[in-house]
């Protein structure tokens, strides 16, 4: 017999006395809407509302943790289904199903088996776990089940409890499915200005960038000056089509300012393809203290998200392109990075700026003691290798007692899986809840505490993070 898919309902919740407390207080939060201001799902998906593909398109093939983990053990990519440069054909829909359930007990452990278990219980009724045996049944099940209306994208905003949910967006994206959407679901769906690939004058075709940059904007960015423009009014155009943040994905958090004449040579080299590797990286943290003197500016909320090594295996970037999950952490130091933009903007009146990480060993060191004294800092959620439920309690661990909990941004989810959204929430939400019933059976913490400081971290915080400078 195939063996049954129940998720138990105390998962992720502590053992021991603490275990009713924390039942309480997820039982307090878990119907709370959702707040997806950090989010990465492809606009096109509300815009077109078409039905979703198949299992494959759907749960393995856009999901890196999905993917990265079969690659581990020696799957090839392309029996996975990740698009080809060249666009040449790889593996069938089902052929990469198959191979997905085959090796689902890769998963055990991982915070991809608590999501992907949520998602076939909670979200399509799926009552067996995946494996070879049980692979084609599932698929056509996953099949019927997107089929029916209630399983398209603007319908589950309503079925997953999604108050407001955000894209990320390059700075040359025209927003015209933005538009579009708009008038169907006002407010709803909002984009986040993405500015990397014209921040960083070494990634490949950066000059067409510019130059797409320049045309929606109506500025000349042959200079320095008329690129800051076009940036300022891109991003208007972006508030004016809801946009409530900023995203930057920079390697390090530098952002150290240079005077205008030496980012002008910088600027200007770029365009003849002239510019060092050095030039590049002292003009990208440049852009990145820019970036907060223009959110400074209007408002929007700075988030960052430094540390990450892009594309680690160049096979994998040639064949397949980038953002295929090999992308490795690094150490990051944020205390000196950080001064010069802190300096100026640290105590400012409508500027906030989110920090986020996949280098634990600064939580408590840099991180916590930085948010603990400036006004505009808040710590952004574990994110990346992080949002897993131990990752999750150790921050906890290591920023509360410096930070408190009022300087975090609440919860935002990050991912590119719309179906993972309300298990990522709800993993987040029991973690809160186990780590606030610890410190209410050690009388840290009374229970009513504990329940308001458990919404504040669900809902509050990211109301207020987001959408309070606007």
């Amino acid at each position: 017999m195939p063996k049954a898919l129940q998720p138990h309902p105390d998962r992720a919740l502590p053992a021991g006395p603490a275990r009713d407390v924390a039942r309480r207080i997820h039982d307090s939060t878990k119907d709370l809407p959702l707040l997806c201001l950090h989010g990465h799902v492809d606009i096109g998906l509300f815009a077109a509302d078409a039905p979703f593909g198949d299992p494959a398109e759907l749960l393995v093939v856009p999901d890196h943790y999905v993917t990265r983990m079969l690659v581990s053990q020696g799957v090839a990519p392309g029996k996975l289904g990740l698009p080809r440069r060249d666009g040449k054909q790889t593996a069938e829909p089902r052929e990469i199903w198959r191979e997905f359930c085959a090796n689902w007990h890769l998963f055990l452990g991982t915070p991809s088996r608590y999501w992907l278990e949520h998602e076939f219980a909670e979200v399509l009724g799926l009552t067996v776990h995946p494996s070879a045996e049980t692979a084609d049944e599932l698929y056509d099940q996953i099949m019927a089940r997107l089929a029916e209306p209630e399983f398209r994208p603007r319908a589950l905003l309503d079925r997953f409890n999604i108050e407001l949910i955000s894209t990320t967006d390059p700075a040359t994206d025209d927003l015209a499915q933005h538009a579009s959407l708009d008038k169907e679901l006002p407010g709803r769906v909002v984009p986040t200005f993405r500015p990397d690939a014209v921040a960083h004058v070494d990634r490949d075709g950066w000059p067409q960038l510019v130059a797409r940059l320049g045309e929606l904007a109506d500025v000349d960015t042959t200079s320095y000056d008329g690129f800051l423009q076009a940036l300022r009014q891109r991003r208007q155009a972006f508030i004016d089509a809801g946009a409530r943040a900023t995203d930057h994905g920079h390697l390090s958090a530098a952002a150290v300012p240079l005077d205008d004449k030496e980012a002008a040579r910088i600027y200007a080299a770029a365009l003849k393809g002239e510019a060092s590797p050095e030039d590049a990286a002292v003009f990208a943290g440049h852009m990145l203290y820019q970036f907060a003197v223009m959110s400074a500016e209007d408002g929007l909320v700075m988030q960052l998200h430094p540390g990450v090594l892009r594309d680690h295996d160049p096979a994998v970037f040639a064949t397949y392109g980038p953002d295929q999950g090999h992308d490795i952490p690094v150490a990051t130091e944020f205390t000196r990075s950080l001064r010069p933009l802190l300096e100026r903007f640290g105590h400012a009146d409508g500027f906030r700026l989110v920090l986020f990480t996949v280098d634990e060993t600064v939580y408590s060191r840099e991180l916590a003691p930085l948010a603990g004294v400036y006004p505009a800092l808040r710590l952004g959620a574990p994110w990346w290798f992080l949002d897993s439920p131990d990752g999750m309690r150790r921050f906890r661990e290591l920023v509360t007692e410096t930070a408190g909990f009022y300087n975090m941004s609440g919860f935002v989810d990050d991912t590119r899986a719309y179906l993972s959204i309300p298990a990522r929430h709800d993993l987040a939400r029991r973690i809160d809840a186990s780590y606030l019933a610890n410190l209410v059976v050690q009388h840290r913490l009374d229970e009513d505490d504990a329940l308001q400081v458990a919404k504040a971290l669900a809902y509050d915080l990211a109301k207020d993070t987001y959408l309070s400078n606007r």
